[in-house]
Formats: C-alpha cells, structure tokens, sequence
C-alpha cells in the first residue's frame, strides 16, 4: 500500500493593484462579463474572459433558464465560443470572477467541476499550461495551470488501453 499525497499552490493577491498589468486587464474583461450575464433567477452573475496566445481576448458569462440544468457557465460559453471561433489559437490565461448585488463577490469563486474539467481539455489539447486568475473583492488567487484545480482529473490518457 502506497500514500501519496496531491498539494496545489497558489499565488494570493491582497490588492487587486497588485496583479501585473496583463492580469488586471483580463480581470476587468471578466469583470464586464459578468455584467452582462443573464442571471434572473439567482442574481449570481459570473465573467470570463480567455486571453490567447496572440493577445485576443474571448469573454463569456454565465446564461441561467428556468429549466436549471439548462444554463450556461461562463468559463464554458467563452471556451466553446473560443474553440468555434479562434480554434488554432491556444489559452495561455483565464480570468473568472462573479458579481452579486452588483458588486464583485469577497472572495473568489472557483470554476464548478464541468468547468474545471474543459480547462484542462483545452489545456491538454493546446500542449501548455492555462494560467486560471480566480478574482474577487477581498483577494485573488493566481494559479499557474487549470490542472491545479483538479489534481485527479479524468483525461483522454484515460481512455486509452
């Protein structure tokens, strides 16, 4: 019998002025996602924003329906808008942030599961690391690979004999 033992670490921003500026430009293009997500049900609105290998940014946000399982994550709707639209270019960062009552929520909010594993879809299928920027009022976390997120994550290597 073996234990081993998976360990992630983070970067932990106090002040958002502290990001470099790259970073704090794709927090505030998540920012202005989340602004214009659908959100009627939960007032939970959630921003992402992608920037590519060649400096393009793709945003997306999360789009509830009364049939729940229905909606849309944001870091979903800006991958797949990514993968249709941009899909030679490669994700070299993700900024995701959520607003609630109008204002950024205190502290970050990771992606959900089904979102955790596309990134790492798209990691793997782009061959580099996605830096994931998790922002929120009173902090932000600065991962340097979506794989971070979900140290055991199924893969397609999983599928393989």
């Amino acid at each position: 019998m073996n234990k081993r033992e998976v360990n992630i670490s983070f970067t932990e921003y106090q002040k958002s002025d502290e990001l470099p500026d790259a970073d704090k430009k794709l927090v505030a293009e998540a920012v202005d996602a989340a602004s214009g997500a659908y959100a009627p049900y939960s007032g939970f609105r959630v921003g992402a924003a992608i920037m590519l290998d060649d400096g393009t940014v793709v945003r997306g946000a999360n789009v509830e329906n009364a049939a729940f399982p229905s909606g849309s994550c944001a870091e979903k709707t800006a991958l797949s808008y990514m993968v249709a639209n941009y899909g030679e270019r490669q994700a070299v960062a993700i900024a995701i942030t959520a607003l609630s009552d109008g204002q950024m929520t205190e502290e970050p909010v990771p992606p959900c599961g089904n979102c955790r594993q596309m990134l790492i879809e798209e990691e793997q299928r782009g061959g580099k690391p996605i830096r994931v920027i998790l922002a929120g009022h009173s902090a932000t976390y600065v991962l340097e690979s979506s794989q971070a997120l979900m140290p055991l994550s199924f893969t397609g290597n999983n599928l393989r004999k």
